[in-house]
């Protein structure tokens, strides 16, 4: 009969084999969810959902297993050079809109850092906002298109200027197939399995655009896969992303910001997610200032 030191290590080695297996399954599904306002990426039955928002959705990302059967961190290889162009909305908006920003229904508790939303009245659907996120890395300068996403916009810099993304870092990073920075959850704290939930208290509608393509330039927010969901958290694509057009595109980010962005990938991963793919940077990122003009 086994002891119970037996059991014990054979169910700790039971574990890590299905955590492995679970972890290739979901990398090799490639599911690709919002978890972006409610809990950014959301585990199905130990499938890894990678974009994520604030919110409560639930973005419980577990870390692999601490065994030398966990899978390696992967590092950054072939990043494009050539930037994707910014998607085309096939009709105008109307100029001006009215947006709506709802309490962010997911019932989590607003982080220290809620945010007042903007009254969406009058909201224009025309012109850009010059943006640059100060970090610790470097200046990622930004351009925001309200003709993309007016609503999206408004929030954003309405966030922006109120200091929301001042002292938050960005707690995803992916190098892969997936090929994004991820920031903006006001309650992340360098932790894979708990990083990835915060949001502002408010939600901001969704506003697709079907032919949008994701790829290096491309700046989009996150969500928790619900529509409307999207809250504070975004991404920045400095290259591939092959995802469903699922995510607002509301701008693109300088070649400063990518050059910023690329040296981030190049520094690698750090704590790496149940995905196997992505999970925090290795060389903090944490915006020090916004600046809006």
């Amino acid at each position: 009969m086994a002891t119970n030191q037996q059991r014990r290590e054979a169910a700790k080695r039971k574990l890590e084999r299905q955590l492995v297996r679970r972890a290739e399954q979901a990398k090799r599904r490639k599911i690709v969810g919002a978890g972006v306002v409610g809990g950014v990426v959301l585990i199905v039955a130990g499938l890894v959902v990678w974009i994520v928002n604030s919110g409560g959705s639930g973005d419980q990302q577990a870390a692999a297993p601490p065994s030398s059967s966990a899978p390696p961190v992967p590092s950054v290889t072939n990043i494009p050079t050539e930037r994707t162009a910014l998607p085309k909305r096939p009709k105008a908006l109307p100029n001006p809109t009215t947006c709506s920003y709802p309490a962010d229904p997911s019932g989590k508790p607003p982080s220290g850092k809620k945010a007042t939303p903007p009254d969406g009245k009058n909201v224009s659907s025309s012109g850009t906002v010059n943006i640059t996120m100060k970090t610790t890395q470097g200046d990622i300068p930004m351009t925001l298109d309200r003709a993309l996403a007016p609503c999206t916009v408004q929030a954003f810099e309405a966030l922006a200027k109120q200091g929301f993304f001042t002292d938050t870092i960005c707690h995803r990073l992916g190098v892969t197939d997936l090929q994004m920075l991820q920031c903006g959850d006001p309650d992340a704290k360098g932790d894979v399995m708990k990083d990835g939930r915060g949001g502002p208290g408010f939600t901001v509608p969704d506003e697709f655009i079907d032919t949008a393509k994701y790829g290096r330039g491309i700046l989009a927010m996150a969500n928790t896969g619900q529509p409307n969901s999207g809250g504070s958290q975004f991404f920045m694509v400095y290259g591939n992303a092959p995802l469903q057009p699922q995510y607002t595109v509301f701008g693109s980010i300088s070649d400063e910001g990518l050059k910023v962005l690329d040296k981030i990938a190049k520094n690698g991963i750090g704590a790496i997610g149940q995905d196997g793919s992505t999970g925090e940077p290795k060389q903090q990122v944490k915006f020090t200032a916004v600046t809006v003009s």
